[in-house]
């Protein structure tokens, strides 16, 4: 039986953050993954680039039962700190839209900066390792493997949430909180494209690859970025950031021209008699297959000068105040991340440790925080884990 301080599961963004701050304290860390490579899912992060985090963090950029839970974390360890970590390995990266920080080169760098900082800290990384039980008393973790026994004082769970089973994601996390009597809030896809129902899939199917500026809302949230008609829905930054808040039968408003009032425009250029026809006009803004689909010809072939009001209202509705009813998400497939998870309200913010079992800790997206599109995400896994790996 082999004996160690503590025993990380999951060696993702969380977990690997975790044993490094536990070795930096002298801490005997030991981090069981059952992938056959430590951070899978950040080598295919931001297109292989690896968005690391933003520069502007804050709370409201946070999904959970308990608004409040991250804030703590997030203050500890912020993205200023991780972004010292990555200058002093000088890793090189880039700024985009939004303030998200990329590598120039390949996620590669991040992963191989934690694991050169794990072997520094003399932290154990056991990949190909299954848990398969898990037991408590005297204050220590007992873990049956299938490398072996393993004993502990600290039990850390990084395991992740459901999104991209590919990838390897399971329910292990969930399970192991349920077990120790954790309430977990009920789970589903978040940043994930939407399904269209049958008859709009039929509809616009003939639009795939198509993207447009738009701002897409609901009762609770909008956001304003790049829409993608896909052969299976839509997608496209600004429908996976709506996407986290929408909830199924749930209809979404669209605005296909967000920075213009196409109402007063066609309006003036009524009064200027414009002789062009309405679709010369608004083929400057969007594309002529989106319009067809949305818009009938006998509106689109009239001069503007001999459009009513009538017509204006309508055609400024249609494009403003798009409805649109989802059929439902792609699920956790292609889900970026998982809403819900082990309740905050069962964790200290502070040590990330459940209040019911001191020694058994919680971090990363097993958690139910969720973060915006962005590098959201990572900054939560480098914050939990480093305040996990200060108490340890």
């Amino acid at each position: 039986m082999l004996d160690v301080d503590v025993v990380i599961i999951g060696a993702g963004a969380s977990g690997l953050m975790c044993a490094i701050e536990a070795g930096k304290r002298g801490r005997k860390t030991l981090v069981l993954d059952h992938a056959n490579k430590a951070g899978k899912k950040i080598l295919m992060s931001g297109g292989g680039r690896c968005n690391f985090t933003n520069y502007t963090v804050e709370a409201s950029h946070y999904l959970s039962n308990n608004a409040h839970f991250c804030k703590s974390a997030l203050s500890r360890y912020t993205q200023w700190d991780f972004i010292d970590l990555v200058t002093r390995y000088q890793i090189p990266y880039h700024e985009r839209e939004h303030g998200q920080l990329f590598c120039n080169d390949s996620a590669k760098d991040i992963l191989n900066m934690l694991l050169n900082e794990s072997t520094r800290y003399d932290v154990e990384i056991k990949l190909s390792t299954a848990i398969t039980e898990i037991t408590e008393s005297e204050g220590k973790y007992r873990l049956k493997t299938t490398q072996g026994n393993v004993i502990c004082d600290a039990l850390v769970i990084a395991t992740g949430g459901l999104s991209i089973p590919k990838m390897g994601a399971t329910p292990l996390g969930y399970k192991i909180a349920e077990q120790f009597d954790i309430p977990v809030v009920k789970t589903r896809a978040g940043l994930v494209p939407f399904t269209l129902q049958p008859a709009d899939k039929e509809k616009f199917s003939e639009l795939s690859g198509i993207a447009v500026n738009c701002t897409i809302s609901n009762s609770r949230q909008q956001f304003t970025e790049n829409l993608l008609f896909t052969h299976r829905g839509l997608s496209g930054p600004v429908v996976l950031q709506i996407s986290s808040y929408w909830l199924s039968g749930e209809t979404i408003q669209i605005d296909l021209l967000p920075s213009l009032d196409l109402n007063s425009l066609l309006k003036t250029l009524r009064q200027q008699a414009e002789k062009r026809l309405l679709k010369t006009i608004l083929d400057e803004y969007l594309p002529k297959r989106l319009l067809s689909c949305l818009l009938p010809d006998a509106i689109l072939n009239i001069s503007v000068a001999n459009l009513s009001d009538a017509h204006i209202n309508s055609v400024a509705h249609h494009l403003h105040q798009w409805q649109v009813k989802p059929n439902g998400t792609e699920g956790y497939r292609t889900a970026e991340v998982t809403i819900g998870g082990v309740d905050c309200e069962a964790l200290s913010s502070k040590t990330m440790a459940s209040k019911k079992h001191p020694n058994l800790y919680f971090i990363g997206e097993v958690v139910d925080v969720s973060g915006w599109l962005g590098g959201y995400n990572f900054q939560w896994a480098w914050a939990s884990g480093w305040c996990a790996g200060q108490y340890v």
